[in-house]
């Protein structure tokens, strides 16, 4: 009788989970399909005509709007007929996916010429997110968009505003990528110089006057460089998610007039603060709030000035536009002139103040199981300048590393292990190397998964008197709570005392301040292959990046559609 009703209990029981399952389905997000093209078109977005990297003719690119739990489908065809190709979904940490991470060389061999390429991943957490080309330099091609996660219907932020708006803020050269790259690889070295223009979402104004410029190349009334317009209802407060996808500078975004809440960064609510110019390098992004409570009888500027380096670009300019004045009418001001390129002092005192929303803290391991300090330095290796972390110059092996390790294919990259710090004792951050020489490594670092890791980025004296860089670093695959700021040099006994691990920010990229250090915590509990580098294209390229490795072993089968190049040749199937 007790096995009877044993048996017939299980089989209810068993039932009863059925018809739960059919009868109430699990809430799952929406498929959300995009077909892009990207392709060279002749563009004009500053009034001079060169060739730009578009997508479906567009640049920025389309945006991808989505919710929460959402899978997003990209079918990606390369026209660029000479040029390989890849994407980056800046931000969204490809759980369960790393090889649609989008780094060529990291996580996937490249897109070749003609070829559809398919990315498919889940956006699993609301926010304001970025994509842009990672190979080569092409993102300052402008091969680059917006992604904007919304939360689940039914459910509410921390904050509230009447309307969305995004812009991207980037830097634009006339010169083209090539020569870019053939100059950082040459001897004696060519620098990239300063942009040409600053754009806000892909329009500014370079002076066609200026002398030297071939007749026909320049046409400032050209449509395509009509400033960007952003129209507001009197009255009516709005939310600005501003991206920055600039090349090499750092900028300072303000709206004259007009303060802004600060409310978001990198996909996380921030206790708000009011600024009246936002600080914001390559690879953030930022929510803030804006009342269009000025005098509605006029537009107003909005304006991105170059910060941390002594730039010669002029201000990057679009227009606040109050409803119902014509987009195009100019304000009756002079656009605000932004804050002295070199006073560090206010750029360091925002970072300190972007602490994580009360009611929203995703509280941080109080301790670590492995510290690297990364001092970040320009080198010279056999002529050549690079940049160098701990004097070790990265750089990308033919093989991507995830395929690499997965099919231990080992012979294909350096097995050394790399160093995890530098001389602290005797090493003067602010004095030119006695030493400059370094040494090139396609290494990695190994990290135990499910562990948790600090790091240390070390700013110090580039190869010029008096002169330290500001550096944007970028971890693909997690989000990092940034538990500290420094000014000088790191001292490993004191300074985690001090420590924020009550409510600090979680971010994905995050600024070294000159002759200053930032200090990261994570978990290592993504398993893939992800890279870790500095934002500015050309410092990339010159080899101030690093690659981490953890919980390899728990990823199942690869797809084929990511290999083809290097020792995988042979194995790549559409």
């Amino acid at each position: 009788m007790v096995e009877f009703l044993g048996s017939n209990l299980m089989k209810f029981l068993a039932y009863c989970i059925l018809v739960c399952f059919v009868t109430v389905p699990l809430v799952e997000g929406k498929v959300r399909h995009y077909k892009w093209e990207v392709k060279y078109e002749f563009k004009s977005p500053d009034c001079y005509k060169k060739l730009a990297i578009t997508l479906n003719g567009r640049s920025p690119g389309p945006s991808i709007i989505a919710q929460q739990g959402d899978t997003i489908i990209v079918e990606l065809k390369n026209s660029l007929l000479t040029e390989n190709a890849a994407i980056h979904w800046h931000g969204i940490r490809q759980i369960g996916t790393p090889w649609f991470d989008g780094t060529e060389g990291v996580t996937q061999c490249p897109i070749l010429p003609g070829d559809t390429f398919v990315y498919k991943f889940v956006v699993d957490r609301p926010g304001t997110y970025l994509y842009h080309a990672h190979y080569g330099m092409q993102r300052e091609a402008g091969l680059y968009g917006s992604i904007r996660v919304s939360l689940p219907d039914g459910e509410s932020e921390p904050f509230s505003y009447d309307y969305d708006r995004s812009i991207i803020l980037s830097d634009w050269y006339h010169t083209s990528t090539y020569e870019q790259a053939a100059g950082l690889s040459s001897i004696p070295f060519v620098w990239v110089g300063e942009p040409h223009s600053i754009l806000i979402q892909g329009k500014g104004r370079f002076n066609c006057s200026t002398p030297g410029i071939e007749a026909g190349l320049c046409n400032a009334t050209n449509p395509e460089c009509t400033p960007y317009a952003l129209t507001v209802i009197p009255r009516k407060t709005y939310r600005l998610r501003i991206g920055s996808l600039t090349s090499l500078s750092a900028l300072s975004f303000e709206i004259e007039g007009h303060n802004m809440t600060v409310v978001e960064a990198d996909g996380h609510y921030v206790e708000p603060f009011v600024v009246q110019n936002l600080f914001i390098y390559s690879g953030e992004t930022y929510s803030v709030l804006i009342k269009a409570d000025q005098d509605p009888s006029r537009n107003y500027w909005a304006s991105a000035k170059v910060v941390s380096r002594n730039s010669n670009t002029p201000n990057g300019l679009a227009i606040f536009n109050y409803y119902p004045n014509h987009p195009r009418r100019n304000p009756p001001t002079v656009p605000p002139p932004g804050p002295r390129w070199n006073d560090t002092e206010p750029r360091f005192a925002q970072s300190i103040a972007i602490k994580s929303h009360q009611g929203y803290i995703h509280p941080p391991p109080q301790t670590s199981d492995r510290v690297i300090v990364m001092l970040n330095t320009q080198n010279r290796i056999n002529g050549n300048v690079r940049w160098s972390i701990n004097n070790v110059s990265f750089n990308l092996p033919h093989t991507p590393y995830l395929i690499s390790l997965k099919h231990n294919l080992l012979h294909t990259f350096d097995q050394s292990p790399l160093p995890e710090g530098y001389d602290f004792a005797n090493y003067d951050i602010y004095s030119i190397a006695k030493n400059v020489n370094a040494t090139t490594s396609s290494g990695i670092y190994k990290l135990k998964f499910n562990t948790t890791v600090d790091i240390i980025l070390q700013n110090a004296n580039t190869m010029n008197l008096n002169n330290s860089e500001t550096h944007p670093w970028h971890l693909h695959g997690h989000d990092f709570w940034v538990v500290g700021y420094g000014k000088g040099k790191f001292d490993k006994f004191k300074d985690p005392k001090n420590y924020n691990l009550v409510n600090p920010i979680m971010k994905n990229t995050v600024p070294v301040h000159p002759y200053g250090w930032t200090a990261l915590r994570f978990r290592a509990d993504n398993p893939g292959v992800w890279a870790f580098h500095c934002h500015i294209e050309s410092h990339f390229f010159m080899g101030m990046g690093v690659v981490f490795e953890e919980g390899i072993e728990k990823l199942g089968s690869l797809p084929t559609s990511i290999m083809g190049c290097g020792d995988t040749k042979g194995l790549h199937r559409p």
